[in-house]
Formats: C-alpha cells, structure tokens, sequence
C-alpha cells in the first residue's frame, strides 16, 4: 500500500508523462503553506517545480482555480521577477485540482529589512505592466477601492463566529469604520493581492523573485505595498520574521516610488495599509473558524482543514492568528498608521 507521499509522487509521475514532459527525478519540497504542495523537478537543463493545489484560495472549482493561477503566472512572469509557466497538469482522478509547472528559483529567503530594496524594484516591475485588452479570469473590478471594502466586509461576518474576546471585535470593528467610502485616486494595475516577504527569493545575482502567485488581479497597488511591510506580513514568516521601524516602512514606499515614477497619494496608500491589514485580520478570524473542519472529500473551492498540511505549519499559523488578533497587536499597527499618517 503506497504512503500519501508514494501515491502524489506517482500521480505527479503520469501526469507528467502524458504532459510530455521529461525529467529526471523528483523531489517533494518541504509543507510550509496552506495552499499547495510543491515538487521539485530535476531536469538536465533548468530545473522545474510543480505546484498542487491543496485548495482554492479564489474559491473556485479546480479547473477554473489551476485557469486563474496560470493566469497570474503568464501575466506577472512579462515583468521579469516572476517564475514563468511552462505546463498545466490538467485535474485528473489522481490529482483533483490539477497543477501548475513553473520555474524552479535557485535563491535564499528574503530578509528584512535589508532585502525591501530589491523587494520594492520586484513590485514596481508588476505594477508598471500595461493593463491588458481583455483581464479575464483575473478579478478586475472597476472600483478596485469598493470591490476591497466589500471583500474585507465579508470577511469580517467571521468574527462573531471565531470565538474571540468582545475587546478584539470591537477594535477591528472600529478600524473597519475608519476606512474611507471613496479614495481620491485608484488606478488599478496587475497586483499580486499576497507578497508576505516569505513569498519572495533573493537570487544569487540580488534579484527578488516572487514564487506564489494565486491571488492576483487588476487592484491597487497599495495593496501589494501594504501586504509586504505590515507588522502581520513580516512577522508571518517563521524563517524570516522582522518588525519593521517606522522608517525602514518609509525608505520602502520610497524605493517603490523611485521605481515607478509615479505613486498613489499618501491618503490612499494609508487606506490600502488598513485595509490589507483588515483582510490579514478578518482572514485570522475565518481561519480560527474554520480550521477544525475536516477536509472537502469532493475538491471544491476553499478548504482550510488543518488535515490537508502539516501538523507542524498548523500550529505556526494558530500561533500567528491568535498573536495578530490580541488586542495588543492590534494596537501596535493602529499605532503605526497613525504615525505613517504623518510622514508618508
């Protein structure tokens, strides 16, 4: 009887096979998130990785969620600090969300905060990337400020339901008041929605990567700006965790700016940072929710069962989500904006 390990591998083996594509070992990679499994390709010329999905972040059905995420792979990887695609394994019996085929990322794991430089050029590479004619399926909303409020007002019915003390709620639901209705500027461009530093790779020559794209859509870019820098983004990561001075945030919107030319005012940048914040916190109360269900036996949409990873990760992100949502921690980025209300 073959192990889970044995049969994904074996799975991954046919599905290649009948892709067309050679190899000539695999290797699975270390369960370090909730949302794919990932397998090393050892290839005679440049090395490839295969990402499974676990779930589908997007909620969506396995085929239109492996559409979406090569999508994003396709559209990002034009700005040079992406993986580009090179296969779709198609959902099959054996692998029922399918799989992705990228770029294998010879690189360490980003540092804060002397690695925000690079990180800033790899945002600024996306973000400057022309609109496309046609956007589908990536999300493009024509009110990328009005889709993110609703999005985080969604999420936030998870709080009543996530068992938190009365004091947590009622701080995240003033912050939710404070968030503006309209913004003075909100040109959209290609956003990766999830740039956490431990999603980026510092190759040997000094360029940063980003290696997880699922997310993706036609947004704000401050966003992406917010989701690096946030005390809940740089701390998230158990390999490269850092809290980040006020100035050190500073020097990083800067760097961004410098890249790009132009820049979103500083009220609307302020507004995206609370709002991602906001998504990183209703998202903790969802998780807290729902992480003891037991897994989607039939694939469907998002699914985040503490059975499908391992049991190791689980108990860092449960670590994480009961940090972010203390009131304490609260307090620490209600601080921070203030502050960054100021200067930025």
């Amino acid at each position: 009887m073959p192990t889970p390990t044995e049969a994904r591998l074996q799975a991954l083996k046919n599905a290649l096979q009948q892709a067309g594509i050679t190899y000539q070992t695999l290797s699975l990679m270390a369960d370090t998130g909730l949302a794919h499994d990932h397998i090393w390709i050892h290839r005679a010329g440049d090395d490839w990785v295969a990402r499974l999905p676990k779930q589908s972040q997007m909620d969506l059905g396995p085929a239109d969620n492996l559409a979406y995420e090569a999508a994003c792979y396709e559209r990002a990887s034009a700005g040079g600090h992406v993986p580009h695609l090179h296969g779709i394994l198609p959902v099959s019996e054996t692998l029922p969300r399918g799989g992705l085929v990228v770029d294998a990322i010879e690189g360490r794991l980003a540092q804060l905060p002397e690695d925000l430089p690079r990180i800033a050029e790899a945002l600024a590479s996306l973000h400057k990337l022309p609109l496309p004619k046609h956007t589908t399926p990536l999300l493009a909303p024509n009110d990328p400020w009005q889709a993110m409020r609703e999005e985080v007002s969604r999420q936030a019915e998870w709080l009543n339901k996530a068992d938190l003390n009365p004091d947590t709620i009622a701080r995240v639901r003033d912050e939710l008041d404070a968030l503006p209705v309209t913004l003075p500027d909100s040109k959209r461009c290609l956003i990766s929605f999830d740039t956490h530093p431990g999603n980026f790779l510092i190759t040997q020559d000094g360029r940063a990567v980003l290696v997880d794209l699922e997310k993706g859509r036609y947004g704000l870019p401050g966003i992406d700006l917010a989701h690096t820098s946030l005390y809940t983004s740089t701390t998230w990561d158990v390999n490269s965790q850092a809290v980040l001075t006020h100035d050190q945030v500073i020097e990083f919107y800067r760097r961004w700016q410098a890249h790009m030319g132009q820049s979103p005012s500083a009220q609307t940048l302020i507004a995206c940072r609370r709002a991602t914040w906001l998504w990183s916190l209703t998202w903790c109360a969802k998780w807290r929710a729902q992480h003891l269900h037991s897994k989607d036996a039939e694939h469907r949409g998002q699914d985040w069962s503490a059975e499908l990873t391992d049991a190791s990760v689980i108990a860092h992100v449960r670590d994480r989500v009961e940090h972010y949502l203390s009131p304490a921690a609260i307090e620490h980025v209600h601080n921070e904006l203030l502050h960054l209300q100021t200067t930025l």
